[in-house]
């Protein structure tokens, strides 16, 4: 019998969105560039699932699906991103799971050395700025100041996190809500 140690990972300083339930359900229908879902099993595990922010255990029904995160951001919000709005390819449950637990600590597909994408978008939708995030030992830290300084810009509405090597979308983060 194999165990896993407990993760002693703190909890994040910023909320990494999944993709929401309700679009994940016309997603697994058709895609954002109107493609049928394929589902498959994943036999070895790993697939990184944006629908629960975690890898995929082995045997999974996982599916790939182009998403396109700024388009469904902006039609919640009434943004126009104009050329910004990209899509790519994600994986996702091919039916609908629990989502993220609460249990979950640290932020998702953190690796240290792994290198990311942190893209900064207006209100407007559109690119505000970016950086090349290489993930530190400390991942929480290094994800957390690349989230403070996206932040500090006060035209900064969300960040999204990609892998630099396929480009792929990880998460999205929102601007806090101040507390009074």
């Amino acid at each position: 019998m194999t165990t896993t140690a407990p993760t002693t990972t703190a909890p994040t300083t910023y909320a990494p969105l999944p993709i929401a339930p309700a679009v994940l359900a016309r997603l697994r229908d058709a895609d954002d560039a109107g493609r049928p879902c394929v589902p498959y099993v994943d036999h070895e595990g790993g697939d990184p699932l944006r629908c629960c922010l975690r890898p995929a255990a082995p045997g999974e029904r996982v599916a790939l699906v182009s998403y396109a995160p700024l388009r469904r951001w902006a039609a919640e919000t009434g943004a126009a991103p104009g050329a910004y709005d990209e899509q790519g390819p994600v994986f996702i449950h091919a039916d609908p799971c629990e989502g993220p637990t609460e249990e979950r600590a640290g932020y998702p597909f953190s690796r240290a050395g792994a290198l990311r994408t942190i893209r900064r978008y207006s209100a407007q939708g559109r690119i505000v700025g970016g950086r090349l995030l290489e993930i530190p030992e400390s991942e929480e830290q290094g994800f957390d100041a690349a989230f403070t300084e996206a932040f500090a810009d006060p035209e900064v509405a969300l960040v999204h996190v990609r892998a630099v090597e396929y480009g792929c979308f990880h998460f999205e983060v929102r601007r806090p809500s101040k507390v009074n």
